[in-house]
């Protein structure tokens, strides 16, 4: 089950973010500052999954853009993966691009 997923810039501005299971304000914005900070300082040629607390995060970077999943421990996290490239591809199709999209319309 997926918990949250995040989108953010290589400079670490958050563009979009949607939470699957309820946390409070305050337990969101620690999360997101604590996963955005770990995997920018993550070198590229490093695995694209992690654990944090009792889950995984699975991430994958594309253009300016990393898309962030967090999944449960009994998860696969190839097909995660392949939601975030069939939710990028989609997002494409939509607004003509990914680059586009972080650009103008958040």
């Amino acid at each position: 089950m997926i918990h949250y997923m995040l989108l953010f810039s290589r400079q670490g501005k958050l563009r979009l973010q949607k939470w699957y299971v309820a946390y409070p304000d305050k337990v969101k914005k620690k999360i997101t500052r604590e996963l955005v900070t770990t995997i920018l300082a993550r070198k590229p040629k490093m695995c694209a999954f992690l654990e944090y607390k009792d889950l995984k995060v699975v991430y994958k970077r594309y253009a300016s853009l990393y898309f962030c999943c967090t999944i449960e421990q009994s998860d696969n996290e190839l097909i995660c993966l392949e939601i975030i490239h069939r939710y990028v591809e989609l997002l494409d199709r939509y607004f003509g691009s990914v680059c586009f999209f972080v650009l103008f319309s958040i």
